[in-house]
Order: structure tokens, then C-alpha cells, then sequence
């Protein structure tokens, strides 16, 4: 039996990683097989390629940025999500291809189509079979109350 691949996206403090960690404690109670993993980061060369980034005092090139996580991608795709799939277990991520839209896209101003090449090259083609989209404003991220209405909400 083939896994299921399930992303989460949202700004900073929209509750993806809270909804995450909820999702996964019931399918686990149902005796359901998954893994949790984050973009970037979920592999040790990802974290290795975010600490790097995080260390820097030099400027990025936006292009080195998009090509980074490009790799970091490629890396989780290919020697994490792929693998946990086909052993027929469920992936749940926090974040996925459509951060690099938001980041890379409108952050640094790359075409559309730069980031949708860039995205291909690196999930060779994976898609989620679904993504969950935390909308909120900036304002709600950042304050406790937003936080509560998300997961009460999310939890009704």
C-alpha cells in the first residue's frame, strides 16, 4: 500500500506545526505509520544548509537562497519523504513547495516561472496528496489570541 504525502503552509505562528503535531497523534492512535518531518531542514544535510544560512553575516544572492533550498528539496524528497511513501507510511510536513511561491517568489521577486523550474528539478514532480493553508494575517500570527482561535477552531 502507497503512503499518502500531506503538507502544511501558513506564515510564521498561523499553528502549523500545533495542527501538525495533532494530526499526527490521532492518525498514530489509529495505528496509522507517519512521519513528521519540516522544510528546511528535515534532513540532516537540509539542517546543515539552514544553519549555514542562519550563520551567515555576508548577503545572500537570491539566487544562491532559491538554489539552497532547491538542494535542501531535492535532499528531503529524495532520501526521506519518497522512501516513508513507498514503505506506505504517511508524511506530514511543515511547509513544502508552496514556501518557496511565497519566499522566493514574491520575497525575492522571482518569475513564476524560475521558481516553478527550480521546484520540478527538485521534487521530480512530487506533488502532496494534500496541503492544508493556515490564512491569517501577520497581526493574528503574532499574538497569543490568534494562536488559541486557530486551534480552537482547528479543533472543533
Amino acid at each position: 500500500m502507497k503512503g499518502k504525502f500531506i503538507t502544511f503552509e501558513g506564515i510564521d505562528g498561523s499553528g502549523k506545526s500545533t495542527q501538525l503535531r495533532m494530526l499526527a497523534f490521532e492518525l498514530q492512535t489509529r495505528g496509522i505509520d507517519v512521519v513528521t518531518t519540516c522544510e528546511p531542514g528535515g534532513t540532516p544535510l537540509g539542517r546543515a544548509l539552514r544553519e549555514a544560512f542562519l550563520e551567515t553575516w555576508e548577503p545572500v544572492a537570491p539566487m544562491a537562497e532559491l538554489l539552497a533550498f532547491a538542494a535542501d528539496r531535492a535532499q528531503h524528497v529524495e532520501h526521506l519523504i519518497k522512501p516513508a511513501i513507498d514503505a506506505g507510511k504517511v508524511v506530514i510536513s511543515d511547509r513544502y513547495a508552496d514556501a518557496t511561491y511565497a519566499y522566493q517568489g514574491a520575497g525575492r521577486g522571482f518569475s513564476e516561472e524560475k521558481v516553478l523550474q527550480a521546484i520540478d528539478l527538485a521534487t521530480d514532480g512530487l506533488k502532496p496528496d494534500l496541503t492544508l493553508f493556515f490564512d491569517i494575517t501577520v497581526d493574528d500570527g503574532r499574538t497569543i489570541k490568534g494562536y488559541h482561535r486557530i486551534v480552537k477552531l482547528s479543533a472543533e
